[in-house]
């Protein structure tokens, strides 16, 4: 007989889970893996008690707090072409993975308490970019703004190795990336993966040299 599925949360449980989370993010990626409990739970804004009905040992908390912010990056690609044309979805895309990819680094050491358990937090990270990065490019390629033949890998191996080493980690910007070539942001992809069709006024490179 299979056990029961879990009754989903009520809205202010799950408003106090997404804060939890958010702190989480926060507080392992700013102060390492040894921050107290108490802290983040504080800094959320509930007691104690609340994050340890969410996440019952610290490695849980650690996993879900990554894994939230990998699912906010992959659930972003659907979201921004449905408001915004496909190449910039994708600029803004890819600026969201770059701090994704900063807290990611920022979490190592507190995602390295969740490995030892055996657990594995990546195990579907891959399988998640490569769909969101897709959907994109195909969005991009069907508007004429992305070449047809780029591979998602190439795209995600260009993105990786992209960023910044000063950059602060912390949880992904919600709104678009500021335009300039200032901005600390990696020239990633290489052009010869992606070609953008030049915005009114500009030319080709004004278009990609932003990254």
């Amino acid at each position: 007989m299979s056990a029961p599925a879990p009754r989903p949360l009520r809205a202010d449980a799950l408003r106090n889970r997404d804060r939890l989370l958010d702190a989480a993010v926060r507080a392992f990626s700013q102060e390492g893996p040894e921050v107290t409990l108490d802290a983040i739970a504080r800094d959320a804004g509930v007691g104690i008690g609340t994050l340890y009905r969410h996440f019952p040992t610290r490695e849980t908390l650690v996993e879900a707090a990554y894994r939230n912010e990998l699912a906010k990056l992959c659930d972003s690609a659907a979201e921004l072409l449905r408001d915004l044309p496909p190449d910039e979805a994708t600029r803004v895309w890819m600026d969201r993975f770059i701090d994704y990819l900063s807290t990611k680094r920022g979490m190592a050491e507190a995602l390295r308490l969740v490995i030892a358990t055996g657990a594995n937090p990546f195990a579907q990270s891959r399988d998640r970019l490569l769909a969101a990065i897709t959907l994109l490019l195909e969005a991009g390629a069907t508007a004429g703004a992305v070449r047809a033949d780029v591979a998602p890998a190439d795209v995600l191996a260009g993105l990786s190795g992209g960023v910044p080493r000063g950059r602060r980690p912390g949880p992904a910007r919600p709104g678009p990336p500021a335009a300039g070539p200032a901005d600390g942001r990696p020239a990633v992809p290489p052009r010869a993966l992606i070609r953008f069709r030049p915005r009114p006024g500009g030319t080709l490179t004004d278009s990609v040299g932003g990254w």
